[in-house]
């Protein structure tokens, strides 16, 4: 192999894993504990691990490579912990309630049936700015970006004054329609910073028409209030990574992935558009996989320490969604849509004494001090410690030996916390938790496929994640899906999908561009106009971008795209333009045809709509360059029997009883290759069960396929 080229790094609430790939697209795995307070040690660890496997240290590695990228949750943590900076808002007088008022879709968000029912029992999220330090300025400008209220200069420099005098870290400015007309929202900034300077004081200034310039004041609101709130300390931290890969040598800056699925520079101006890198990654994976193994209709499922996520890829359409909940608020950030539930193997389980309820998580003990069996301090049992006491991980091989399971230690808490309070064996019980935590993912992902309007028999389910394949069979039983496929780098997959991304940057703008059932050319003409002079601004803004990062300008290509509907529905469709630039009637005819034939394979043929004429809500453009990326080999297949990946036999509780499980190394299995089990396939970084009578059916691309018996 030649030298690694790309590091590619996910950190996971738990584990942080990297993937190093060479020119020719090999690549191997490293995997360490997330460190939450400083993440660059966790970085550094993991990528220790895998310079490790690939025969080079810290300091070859580094700098050789031209590519570091970095996905993570760091930001979001910060959001969810409400550990950001200290904030002030100026809005338009009037709405200095509106981050109280929020939405109600957002206001009752992840709550659950009975607390929706139950109205006693509900709290507001809690506002990321205070109404005290909220101020309201007269100005106004109306939907066509007309003024028709002037700005009151004075009311702005005094609200600023206030909140200088206040001590915020960083002051947010949103008015009404500043998306079509922003003059207002420019000339409050140039007043804060003036008052800044004069105070002699480092405050950050953020405006929501640079932030996200699009239709929706509460969501623009959210946008421009997490920005300035939470990505000041992922900027310390993505800092402190790109630092520490500069003090082994790295040459250039490092890269992050945004959540529509490219990579950008940790210096990108909406950095909150990078706040759940982490599974987005595991998506353009699992699209890259697609294409190989021929199949354009994917469940992608994510099962880590915390949560199991899935994606899903509906023959060739990736769904974007363009106001997705973070943690309660909506946000105008267009996002690969995310399907998550709390289930994961570091989910601490909770039995009570009285009604003998038990409840899984949603607590997870994370990294530190994470599961029992891990001996770092944790006391509280978890489903990690079920799958040690089942024999089903091997103490002497996870994370390749570095890490050796405590398994009597976990076994004891596990008894007197659970199995005792319940009245039942120990064996029993924790196999009846994992199987409460493979019976949550199934339904979920049953719920997932049945929001697709097609049958699971043309659905290829990809499992991975560091926990995905060691509850893949429970996970997948009796769904029906035409395949079943994870993979001998599961642990890092996502890691992997972030390192198959381009560099790219996405710009887009509201509009209200509505055209007939049965238009004329003229009206189509003059709608193409509007929509080619909108898109030419846009090209501007990114490519100018981009050049900022050190693209050079041949390697940069654009791709314009609309977000459209039939008039009078209510939700969008992102409709990639077959065409550049619309030239004429014909051109802007063809925009419309493509929208009706993605709108069909999104929903159904015949749910088109025509005759009710079309919207354009928003233009957008895409602009990329290409980045090496990893390949994966195609080899022919050869004999069937597993032999040489034979390494012995365990015995794993699986199925109500005991089984002598066959021991294989996953590394060492060969295309054309059948493990039957039971049987235990392990990997430093993670295990795939075999359940009896199921087989492992290893292909020519080295993809694991799980078949239920």
């Amino acid at each position: 192999m030649t030298h690694p080229i790309v590091i590619g790094i996910d950190a996971g609430g738990t584990m942080t894993d990297t993937i190093l790939v060479d020119r020719d697209g090999h690549f191997k795995i490293g995997k360490s504990a997330t460190t939450p307070k400083n993440e660059s040690e966790g970085f550094i660890a993991s990528a220790e691990d895998a310079a490790d496997a690939w025969g080079c240290t810290l300091e070859e590695l580094f700098s050789g490579v031209n590519v570091v990228l970095y996905s993570g949750t760091g930001m979001l943590n910060t959001l969810l912990s409400r550990t950001g900076r200290k904030l002030g808002l100026i809005t338009t007088k009037g709405l200095e309630d509106m981050v109280l008022m929020g939405r109600g879709l957002q206001a009752w968000a992840d709550y659950s049936y009975a607390d929706r029912l139950h109205a006693v029992t509900h709290q507001h999220p809690d506002p990321l700015v205070p109404r005290r330090r909220t101020h309201g300025v007269t100005e106004r400008i109306d939907q066509f970006g007309d003024i028709v209220l002037p700005l009151y200069e004075h009311e702005a420099r005094a609200a600023a004054k206030k909140l200088i005098a206040d001590k915020v870290e960083s002051i947010c400015i949103m008015t009404v329609f500043s998306h079509v007309n922003p003059t207002h929202e420019k000339r409050i900034a140039e007043i804060c910073r003036e008052e800044i300077k004069a105070a002699g004081v480092e405050i950050g200034v953020y405006t929501s028409h640079e932030v996200r310039p699009v239709i929706r004041e509460q969501s623009r609101l959210n946008s421009v209030l997490i920005e300035a709130y939470a990505t000041a300390r992922g900027r310390m931290q993505l800092k402190s990574i790109e630092n520490a890969s500069k003090k082994y040598g790295f040459k250039y800056g490092v890269q992050t992935l945004l959540s529509f699925g490219g990579l950008t520079s940790i210096n990108h101006p909406r950095l909150h558009e990078t706040m759940i890198s982490g599974p987005i990654g595991g998506i353009l994976g699992a699209a890259y996989v697609g294409k190989l193994i021929g199949n354009d209709s994917l469940i992608c499922s994510d099962m880590g320490g915390t949560s199991f996520d899935m994606g899903v890829i509906t023959r060739g359409q990736t769904r974007i969604e363009n106001e997705p909940l973070m943690d309660r608020f909506k946000l105008n950030v267009p996002t690969l849509h995310l399907d998550t539930i709390g289930a994961g193997a570091g989910m601490i389980l909770k039995v009570d004494p009285l009604t003998k309820k038990v409840s899984l998580g949603p607590e997870s003990a994370g990294s530190d001090p994470g599961p029992i069996c891990f001996a770092r301090g944790g006391t509280e049992p978890t489903i990690a410690d079920c799958d040690a006491i089942l024999g089903r991980l091997n103490p002497d091989y996870f994370l390749g030996g570095k890490v050796k399971l405590q398994v009597e230690k976990a076994r004891a808490a596990f008894k007197e916390k659970c199995a005792d309070v319940l009245g039942v064996g120990v064996e029993e019980a924790a196999e009846g938790m994992i199987d409460m935590l493979e019976a949550d993912a199934n339904n979920a992902l049953r719920r997932v496929i049945s929001g697709q309007g097609i049958h699971p028999s043309e659905f290829t389910l990809l499992s991975y994640g560091g926990s995905g394949p060691l509850h893949l069979a429970g996970c997948s039983k009796g769904i029906g899906f035409k395949d079943i496929i994870t993979f001998q780098f599961a642990a890092a997959f996502s890691a992997f999908g972030c390192t198959t991304a381009d560099f790219m940057r996405r710009h887009s703008v509201s509009t209200q561009i509505d055209v007939s059932g049965k238009p004329e050319a003229a009206a189509l003409t003059s709608v193409g106009e509007k929509v080619s002079e909108v898109w030419r601004d846009l090209a501007d803004a990114a490519v100018a971008e981009m050049l900022a990062d050190g693209h050079a300008r041949e390697k940069i290509t654009t791709t314009p795209f609309l977000m459209m509907r039939y008039t009078g529905q209510l939700e969008d469709v992102e409709v990639i333009s077959p065409l550049p630039v619309v030239a004429s009637a014909q051109d802007m005819q063809k925009i419309i045809d493509e929208f009706e034939q993605v709108y069909a394979k999104v929903n159904h043929r015949v749910s088109r709509y025509g005759e009710a004429g079309y919207s354009i809500t928003e233009l957008g453009l895409v602009a990329t360059a290409d980045k090496v990326k990893p390949v994966l080999v195609k080899r022919p297949l050869g004999k069937s029997d597993p032999a040489s990946a034979h390494k012995g036999i365990r015995q794993a509780y699986i199925g109500g009883r005991w089984h002598a499980a066959n021991l294989y190394e996953m590394d060492d299995l060969q295309p054309g290759h059948e493990v039957i089990g039971p049987a235990i396939i392990e990997h430093p970084a993670t295990t795939l069960v075999v359940h009896p009578g199921d087989q492992v059916f290893v292909d020519e691309w080295t993809l694991l396929h799980y078949r239920h018996s």
